[in-house]
């Protein structure tokens, strides 16, 4: 799959570098070496993957961070939308993000 885009990544390992590198790096790995039909497969390699409205919201570094998602199954492109710790992610504000129910 292709990621849209690792620069987005990038700058949040930047502003946490200890705790949040490696899993993001991690995630991006496999992701980028694997293709998914969908959230099945996908779960296969990350099984804590959740569905979210039309997003794929992935746990990062033992669960303190969360990664939220767009993937186009069909195109295998995955869009980064968020990075945020647990706290974040439980304000759910992440979910005005106009992506997360368009058709």
């Amino acid at each position: 799959m292709r990621v849209i885009s690792r620069s987005t990544l990038r700058k949040y390992w930047e502003e946490h570098p200890t705790t949040s590198k490696p899993g993001l790096l991690l995630w991006y790995e496999r992701i980028t070496k694997n293709d998914f039909a969908g959230l099945n497969e996908l779960r296969q390699i990350f099984p804590s993957a959740d569905e979210v409205g039309n997003f794929v919201v992935f746990n990062i570094a033992g669960n303190n961070y969360r990664l939220i998602t767009y993937i186009d199954w069909a195109a295998q492109l995955v869009f980064i939308r968020a990075v945020l710790t647990h706290a974040e992610y439980d304000k759910e504000t992440w979910k005005n993000d106009d992506w997360y129910q368009s058709s």
